[in-house]
């Protein structure tokens, strides 16, 4: 099969949509299909791929300087490339630039188009455009979202929350659960002790670790409410939050106003050769409070390399989680989501038995396994638009 996938961003721009694209695309490469992403050049080094990489010229966001947009212009060049390649899809994973291009590459080439909907704007939009009404901006997304599903052949959604969602806006497009798997390889192994000695984090020290971008949505300001009635009972605590974004000043001035930016580690975006992986098994529990979560790829990472949970269960967090199997799960109250964290931060014999079963619970999410689930999917909806 051969496959044209595209995006507005990718590596080395660190988010779960980046990850996803990766995941899926070394899948299907490994097992002798024919993947070309086109995504946005950052103008700085990545790792090769084992699979077609076309970097677009892009230029900044003002507002949103981790992001670039595609200059579109430039892919008249590789048209005739396209058509000499014989692609049997086109591919979308996001919902900007890349939708109207990918629609484009679709109609110019006669092949169906797949989308992903791997995030929940209305939720979060509001965040970002402070000064229009929050209700105004949610009808907004509500009517983007239905019109771009519209556009498309099939969309391939992380969750059955984020489907549900989908469907109350009025989506009929036809539609498939397929989240995406983790690479059980990558996320076996971690050194802990490289983690703390790196950041001079003492091997007794309790730490809770956070890892994802640093935006609003990601609701990082309640975890640090929550870190600071676990520090009541448990002073020597560190809160360790890897990743970077637009919410990280308001975090730090939060932990000042708090009184507890001296126990709250902010230590930027880890790269996937063994630092992230260190930093999730340097932690007693790793913490998770995300409203917008389609999926929730990182705590199925730290319960792989054996690092106990505790998080909410909210949109694709309740269809990752299961309680007692890796996890223990909070309501959105500082006080019930401190005492679960505590109670696995002071149970040894709790935290080890969690440990166990996370790693176990973690092979039901592999990437082999969704990829798999991808192709098929894939194969009918070629199929079907080949009977129109």
């Amino acid at each position: 099969m051969r496959i044209l996938m595209i995006s507005d961003v990718y590596f080395p721009r660190i988010n779960g949509v980046s990850t996803s694209i990766q995941t899926f695309a070394h899948e299907f490469t490994q097992r002798g299909h024919q993947v070309t992403l086109i995504a946005p050049d950052y103008d700085q080094p990545a790792p090769e791929e084992p699979f077609t990489l076309i970097r677009l010229p892009s230029r900044y966001l003002p507002f949103d300087p981790e992001d670039r947009i595609m200059r579109w212009g430039f892919l008249k060049a590789h048209h005739a490339n396209f058509a000499a390649d014989g692609y049997d899809l086109v591919h979308i994973h996001t919902p900007f630039i890349a939708h109207y291009v990918g629609l484009a590459l679709a109609r110019r080439l006669r092949v169906p188009v797949v989308e992903s909907y791997h995030t929940f704007f209305e939720h979060y939009l509001e965040q970002y455009v402070p000064l229009v009404p929050g209700a105004w901006l949610r009808w907004v997304a509500r009517r983007f979202a239905r019109a771009q599903c519209d556009d498309v052949d099939a969309l391939a959604i992380p969750s059955q929350a984020m489907r549900e969602v989908l469907h109350s806006y009025g989506v009929e497009t036809r539609a498939e659960v397929i989240p995406t798997g983790i690479n059980l390889q990558q996320f076996s192994h971690g050194d802990g002790a490289r983690f703390r000695q790196r950041y001079g984090i003492a091997p007794e020290r309790p730490l809770l670790i956070h890892v994802g971008r640093l935006a609003f949505e990601k609701n990082i300001e309640f975890l640090l409410r929550m870190v600071l009635q676990v520090i009541a009972q448990q002073p020597d605590l560190l809160f360790a939050i890897a990743g970077e974004g637009p919410a990280r000043r308001s975090l730090e001035a939060l932990a000042h106003q708090l009184g507890i930016e001296q126990q709250v580690l902010f230590v930027g975006y880890l790269a996937r050769d063994g630092s992230l992986e260190d930093c999730y098994c340097a932690g007693d529990v790793f913490v998770f409070a995300s409203r917008t979560e389609t999926q929730g790829l990182v705590v199925l990472e730290s319960m792989a390399l054996g690092t106990p949970v505790v998080s909410t269960a909210v949109m694709g967090t309740q269809e990752v989680l299961s309680a007692g199997e890796g996890c223990l799960i909070a309501t959105e109250d500082e006080t019930d989501f401190a005492q679960q964290t505590l109670r696995v931060l002071q149970d040894r014999t709790l935290r080890q038995r969690l440990s166990v079963s996370g790693r176990q619970y973690a092979q039901n999410w592999s990437a082999p396994v969704l990829a798999t689930r991808m192709l098929d999917f894939y194969g009918r909806v070629i199929d079907r638009h080949g009977e129109h």
